[in-house]
């Protein structure tokens, strides 16, 4: 099973220095970085076979990364 990249550098490379600026400049936006970058890297060790879970599971920690991303997003462009 091929596993895409999620993390948010490869999400959104043309933001990444901006990325980088917020992570040192905002305390939130870094918090909020990690939780996404534990979250990904969660879902990607269920999607490859490393942890065993539900799929209910599995869907709701999807769901989790894509409300980190779009928050994430919301504050690299404003």
């Amino acid at each position: 099973m091929s596993v895409e990249k999620h993390d948010l550098i490869h999400e959104l490379p043309e933001h990444r220095d901006r990325i980088h600026q917020l992570k040192l400049e905002n305390k939130h936006f870094a918090r909020l970085f990690e939780q996404y970058h534990d979250v990904d890297h969660e879902v990607r060790r269920i999607e490859t076979g490393v942890e065993n879970t539900s799929d209910d599971y599995l869907e709701e920690r999807k769901k989790v990364r894509l409300q980190l991303k779009d928050e994430l997003f919301r504050m690299i462009k404003s």
